[in-house]
Protein backbone atom coordinates (compact mmCIF):
# COMPACT_ATOMS: atom_id res chain seq x y z
CA UNK A 1 0.00 0.00 0.00
CA UNK A 2 1.58 3.12 -1.31
CA UNK A 3 0.23 6.45 0.06
CA UNK A 4 1.51 9.91 -1.78
CA UNK A 5 -0.36 13.39 -0.96
CA UNK A 6 0.29 16.68 -1.76
CA UNK A 7 -2.31 18.99 0.17
CA UNK A 8 -2.73 22.32 1.95
CA UNK A 9 -4.80 20.76 4.35
CA UNK A 10 -2.92 19.40 8.05
CA UNK A 11 -2.65 15.79 8.66
CA UNK A 12 -2.63 13.87 11.97
CA UNK A 13 0.32 11.93 12.84
CA UNK A 14 -1.20 9.31 14.82
CA UNK A 15 -4.28 8.55 12.35
CA UNK A 16 -1.46 8.31 9.25
CA UNK A 17 0.44 5.68 11.79
CA UNK A 18 -2.76 3.81 12.61
CA UNK A 19 -3.50 3.71 9.19
CA UNK A 20 0.51 1.84 8.34
CA UNK A 21 -0.44 -0.50 11.23
CA UNK A 22 -3.32 -1.82 9.73
CA UNK A 23 -2.40 -2.58 6.09
CA UNK A 24 -1.26 -6.14 7.26
CA UNK A 25 -0.60 -8.18 10.09
CA UNK A 26 2.92 -8.71 8.54
CA UNK A 27 3.86 -4.91 9.96
CA UNK A 28 6.74 -5.35 12.46
CA UNK A 29 7.83 -2.26 12.20
CA UNK A 30 6.67 1.56 11.34
CA UNK A 31 9.09 4.08 11.65
CA UNK A 32 7.28 7.88 10.84
CA UNK A 33 8.85 10.98 10.18
CA UNK A 34 6.83 14.77 10.89
CA UNK A 35 8.69 18.05 9.58
CA UNK A 36 7.43 21.23 11.21
CA UNK A 37 7.85 24.50 10.09
CA UNK A 38 11.15 26.16 11.99
CA UNK A 39 10.44 29.32 13.86
CA UNK A 40 14.12 31.12 12.77
CA UNK A 41 15.77 31.27 9.63
CA UNK A 42 18.93 29.20 10.16
CA UNK A 43 20.97 30.22 7.48
CA UNK A 44 20.08 33.61 7.88
CA UNK A 45 21.01 35.03 11.28
CA UNK A 46 18.47 32.99 13.08
CA UNK A 47 15.89 35.72 11.92
CA UNK A 48 12.21 34.97 12.82
CA UNK A 49 10.15 33.59 10.69
CA UNK A 50 6.57 34.55 10.02
CA UNK A 51 5.65 32.15 7.14
CA UNK A 52 7.02 29.78 4.85
CA UNK A 53 5.14 29.86 1.60
CA UNK A 54 5.13 26.55 -0.61
CA UNK A 55 5.09 26.15 -4.36
CA UNK A 56 5.15 23.56 -6.63
CA UNK A 57 3.92 22.04 -10.03
CA UNK A 58 0.89 19.83 -9.60
CA UNK A 59 1.32 16.76 -11.72
CA UNK A 60 5.13 16.90 -11.75
CA UNK A 61 5.48 17.18 -7.83
CA UNK A 62 3.46 13.95 -7.73
CA UNK A 63 5.33 11.97 -10.08
CA UNK A 64 8.46 12.89 -8.21
CA UNK A 65 7.11 11.60 -4.65
CA UNK A 66 6.11 8.34 -6.38
CA UNK A 67 9.76 7.74 -8.31
CA UNK A 68 10.91 8.89 -4.89
CA UNK A 69 9.09 6.06 -3.02
CA UNK A 70 8.83 4.04 -5.79
CA UNK A 71 12.92 4.33 -5.16
CA UNK A 72 12.24 3.46 -1.54
CA UNK A 73 10.53 0.48 -2.82
CA UNK A 74 12.89 -1.28 -4.66
CA UNK A 75 15.68 -1.20 -2.05
CA UNK A 76 13.52 -2.28 0.82
CA UNK A 77 11.25 -4.58 1.85
CA UNK A 78 8.44 -2.16 2.42
CA UNK A 79 4.04 -3.37 3.22
CA UNK A 80 3.39 0.42 2.70
CA UNK A 81 4.52 3.73 2.63
CA UNK A 82 2.74 7.20 3.28
CA UNK A 83 3.98 10.49 2.04
CA UNK A 84 2.08 13.53 2.56
CA UNK A 85 3.86 17.47 2.04
CA UNK A 86 1.87 20.07 2.34
CA UNK A 87 2.13 23.19 0.09
CA UNK A 88 0.77 27.00 0.64
CA UNK A 89 0.93 29.37 3.63
CA UNK A 90 2.40 27.32 6.71
CA UNK A 91 3.81 29.12 9.65
CA UNK A 92 6.07 28.49 12.83
CA UNK A 93 5.36 25.24 14.22
CA UNK A 94 2.60 23.88 11.64
CA UNK A 95 3.65 20.28 10.20
CA UNK A 96 4.78 20.37 6.59
CA UNK A 97 5.98 17.39 5.80
CA UNK A 98 5.05 13.07 6.91
CA UNK A 99 6.77 10.02 5.80
CA UNK A 100 5.95 6.73 7.41
CA UNK A 101 7.28 3.14 6.49
CA UNK A 102 5.92 0.31 7.35
CA UNK A 103 7.49 -3.05 7.08
CA UNK A 104 8.47 -6.05 8.54
CA UNK A 105 11.88 -5.53 9.97
CA UNK A 106 12.52 -2.01 11.67
CA UNK A 107 15.85 -1.74 9.59
CA UNK A 108 13.93 -1.53 6.58
CA UNK A 109 11.87 0.86 7.98
CA UNK A 110 13.86 3.28 9.22
CA UNK A 111 16.40 3.54 6.46
CA UNK A 112 13.68 3.62 3.90
CA UNK A 113 11.80 6.39 6.05
CA UNK A 114 15.37 8.48 5.86
CA UNK A 115 15.84 7.73 2.47
CA UNK A 116 12.69 9.10 1.54
CA UNK A 117 13.07 12.00 3.75
CA UNK A 118 17.24 12.91 2.06
CA UNK A 119 15.22 12.84 -1.50
CA UNK A 120 12.23 14.45 -0.97
CA UNK A 121 14.78 17.59 0.39
CA UNK A 122 16.73 17.38 -2.43
CA UNK A 123 14.69 15.91 -5.45
CA UNK A 124 11.12 17.20 -4.99
CA UNK A 125 10.22 19.99 -7.10
CA UNK A 126 8.86 22.48 -3.60
CA UNK A 127 10.13 25.96 -3.86
CA UNK A 128 9.61 28.06 -0.42
CA UNK A 129 9.36 31.35 0.59
CA UNK A 130 10.37 32.73 4.53
CA UNK A 131 9.01 35.91 5.14
CA UNK A 132 9.80 37.85 8.39
CA UNK A 133 10.02 41.35 9.44
CA UNK A 134 13.21 41.71 7.13
CA UNK A 135 10.65 40.56 4.05
CA UNK A 136 10.82 37.44 2.39
CA UNK A 137 13.20 35.52 0.92
CA UNK A 138 13.47 32.05 -1.39
CA UNK A 139 14.90 29.19 0.47
CA UNK A 140 18.48 27.74 -1.00
CA UNK A 141 19.27 24.15 -0.98
CA UNK A 142 21.24 23.36 1.65
CA UNK A 143 24.60 21.55 1.42
CA UNK A 144 24.02 19.37 4.34
CA UNK A 145 21.07 18.21 2.47
CA UNK A 146 23.05 16.97 -0.64
CA UNK A 147 25.43 14.95 1.86
CA UNK A 148 22.82 13.05 3.26
CA UNK A 149 21.28 12.49 0.38
CA UNK A 150 24.46 11.28 -1.61
CA UNK A 151 24.83 8.21 1.22
CA UNK A 152 21.92 6.29 -1.14
CA UNK A 153 23.57 6.81 -4.24
CA UNK A 154 25.43 3.73 -5.60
Amino acid sequence: MRYIAVQQEDFDVGDEARRLREIASNVGAICTFSGLVREFQQDAGNRAVSELFLEHYPGMTEKSLEEIVDQACARWQLIGCRVIHRVGALHPGDQIVFVGSASEHRQDAFESAQFIMDYLKTRAPFWKRQSGEEGSQWVEHRDSDELAAERWRS
